[in-house]
């Protein structure tokens, strides 16, 4: 297997995609979002940056954080941020019980996929292109029809900031939309 390597730039704001093992449902159940949010809260306290924005789908996690200046390391927040959710999770006995012989071996769990995906944002543009996949991927989905809809996103605090308007992506009240990042919705970036 080629050797991946991440680039790793202090200060730089970076868009991950975490995936849960075979794509199970883990965050349909209301308890474990509130674990993957207490998972976030102590791992930065340990370890502080910016979550940007974030969107928690059934199956996978969209995030936009920002590292402080003197700090490139995203990988180490996102394994912390896994473990401790993972912990939380055994310890509620919310886990599916099909672990493979090779995760057993390598004392891996069965709650998140191996790798991430992470990309480093570029420019002002690469950044907006980023938060509007990000906030549109529940309608991409068709896990509800409007960005509006979904409540696991930070789509609602962008609203209250004056970033978005509350009607951004919508297409109820027969809306016509279409999104601004239309060639991005196309890209596999990571599902």
């Amino acid at each position: 297997m080629p050797e991946y390597r991440r680039a790793h730039i202090p200060g730089s704001s970076v868009f991950l995609t975490l995936i849960t093992y075979q794509r199970y449902k883990l965050f349909l159940v209301p308890e474990n979002i509130e674990m993957l949010r207490q998972a976030c809260t102590v791992m930065m306290a340990e370890k502080p940056f910016n979550i940007d924005a974030a969107v928690i789908l059934p199956e996978h996690i969209h995030f936009l954080w920002t590292l402080p200046p003197d700090d490139p390391d995203y990988s180490y927040r996102v394994g912390r941020m896994k473990v401790l959710f993972t912990r939380a999770l055994r310890g509620a006995n919310n886990l599916p019980d099909d672990v493979c012989e090779s995760r057993k071996k390598h004392r891996e769990s069965n709650v998140w996929q191996r790798r991430f995906y992470e990309h480093t944002i570029r420019d002002e543009f690469d950044l907006r292109k980023h938060l509007n996949y990000l906030h549109f991927n529940p309608v991409k989905h068709g896990l509800v029809q409007c960005v509006h809809d979904w409540p696991y996103s930070s789509f609602h605090r962008g609203v209250r900031r004056g970033e978005y308007d509350r009607n951004w992506g919508c297409q109820c009240r027969s809306n016509s939309f279409t999104p601004v990042v239309t060639s991005l919705m196309n890209l596999e970036m990571g599902e």
